[in-house]
């Protein structure tokens, strides 16, 4: 049992001179938790104690009152934090939050903002709500105080320093720095949890001095109206990665693209399921595709764009590639329809021209000529590492022009082409031209064509097996066994995956009764 403290410095006076006669120069990770549980049982006395309590006990002290539910001691901590950066998501990922508790978190930094003269010891710049960020700081010996300190210290603001020096210099009163809470927002409902609710409603009423970052925002389903109000509380330029998973009609999408344009520093960028109403009128229709194609004049740094069953993208891929300002490392277009000429424009495009992935999953191709695809490849043989062909429909003599081209991907490591008919022959060349791809190292196929029973497309799992143990043999004796090739084919039954590597991992439809 601890002894009651007598005075707000005996916990710090107790713990150096129980380190020093142990030997160590930090306390025991265990020895701190059980400080901070004791000190937390007179809430009171450890918020009075802050103002005195070494930095190295600041990490137990509120992981204890947090996990514990201790509110008034995690409000007051967080306005005596004295690290630069408090990882609150890390903490909430292992804790899941009590909503009061989160709440007093945020009223903690609330009081903070609102004051004029901030505490002494306050260093506050970053709450950081990102539950994968930080994962160390909370694991870490908690006496490593460099290290953590380290940890925790944002990039300089060159500019608000440089301020801050003009207006001491000018005899002003400096500006109070605004705090920035970093979060990964996930958009899935019109009615948001209360967690984000409750961020949000802080970050309206403190506009100036709270700054909502989003480095990830995923949309899901939700009306855009309500995106649109949350958007207005975030700081666009931070975010790098998007994704609209939305059922919008183009029209809608246009609503939603003046915020697009205004996320400058975006570098990953995924649009799905856009479509257009029946009857749109040409002019309506040419039109909010400009409205979308120009948005990427505003978008320098998009390095990947995924397109995934967008309805008006076929004869106008030229369209959304021109306006790109730089090189793209990966393009994926998905599930959408393209004509010949937007292949033939693909291939030429300046903006692909140093691809490392390149998907066309679901793209119809069997009665497109594939020279334009061909190029493509060529052109992109010395930076392309993951190359997705699944469910394009290609059959063995377009698979077979495509081989050369194949053959001078030097850099590629992963191969997906499922989901088209290719015979057993081919399936042999392929493995002859990618043997001298030494970074290759996974190729998935699809069962080729002598595997089907009849025309209906009913897998014959035994000769499936036969096949493969063919391939297997070939790739062995090629030198390339590092290779792994592995067999991903649909149920005709039940649409389930069939899988076939050293041994097959059969759908229901296929095991025995």
């Amino acid at each position: 049992m601890w002894p009651k403290l007598p005075q707000r410095t005996y916990l710090q006076d107790w713990f150096r001179s129980r380190c020093f006669r142990m030997g160590v120069w930090a306390p025991p990770r265990r020895l701190l938790e059980l400080a901070g549980q004791s000190l937390l049982q007179n809430e009171a006395l450890a918020v009075a104690a802050l103002e005195e309590l070494p930095v190295e006990l600041f990490p137990p002290l509120f992981t204890a009152a947090f996990a514990g539910r201790h509110t008034h001691a995690v409000k007051a901590m967080v306005q005596a934090w004295p690290f630069a950066c408090l990882p609150l998501g890390a903490l909430m990922k292992d804790h899941e939050p009590h909503l009061e508790t989160f709440q007093a978190a945020l009223d903690g930094l609330d009081l903070l903002l609102a004051e004029e003269v901030r505490p002494r010891r306050w260093k506050l710049q970053v709450l950081d709500l990102r539950r994968n960020a930080h994962q160390d700081f909370w694991t870490l010996w908690c006496g490593i105080k460099a290290s953590v300190c380290s940890l925790l210290e944002p990039e300089p603001a060159q500019p608000m320093q440089k301020a801050r020096r003009v207006e001491a210099q000018a005899g002003l009163k400096p500006a109070r720095a605004p705090v920035e809470v970093l979060v990964d927002l996930c958009l899935k409902e019109d009615t948001l949890d209360e967690t984000l609710s409750y961020l949000l409603k802080k970050a309206k009423q403190r506009r100036s001095l709270l700054h909502l970052r989003c480095q990830k925002l995923r949309i899901f389903t939700v009306p855009v109206q309500s995106i649109r109000r949350i958007l207005k509380l975030v700081q666009l330029d931070s975010i790098q990665d998007l994704e609209v998973n939305c059922t919008w009609k183009l029209a809608t999408l246009g609503r939603f693209l003046p915020h697009l344009g205004r996320m400058g520093n975006l570098r990953r960028l995924l649009l799905s399921r856009v479509r257009l109403l029946p009857h749109t009128a040409p002019a309506r229709e040419a039109h909010c595709v400009r409205q979308l194609t120009a948005q990427f004049l505003n978008l320098p740094h998009l390095q990947e764009l995924s397109l995934d069953s967008i309805s008006f993208l076929e004869g106008r891929l030229h369209q959304v590639l021109r306006c790109l300002k730089t090189p793209l490392e990966t393009l994926c277009i998905s599930n959408c329809l393209i004509s010949e000429s937007d292949l033939t424009y693909l291939s030429q495009c300046p903006s692909v021209s140093l691809l490392k992935d390149l998907g066309l999953s679901g793209v119809n191709l069997t009665s497109l000529s594939l020279e334009p695809l061909q190029v493509l490849i060529e052109r992109t043989s010395a930076t392309l590492q993951d190359l997705d062909l699944d469910e394009c429909g290609i059959v063995d003599s377009q698979f077979s022009a495509l081989l050369p081209s194949l053959s001078r991907c030097s850099q590629l490591t992963t191969f997906r082409f499922c989901g088209n008919p290719i015979s057993m022959s081919v399936l042999e060349s392929l493995l002859q031209h990618t043997v001298g791809l030494s970074k290759l190292s996974l190729v998935l196929y699809p069962a080729p064509l002598e595997s089907y029973e009849d025309v209906r497309g009913t897998l014959h799992p035994g000769l499936l097996a036969q096949l493969h143990a063919r391939l297997r043999q070939l790739v062995r004796t090629s030198g390339r066994a590092s290779t792994v090739w592995f067999s991903s084919n649909t149920c005709p039954h039940c649409g389930d995956e069939i899988f076939y590597g050293i041994w097959p991992i059969l759908c229901p439809c296929y095991m025995p009764a």
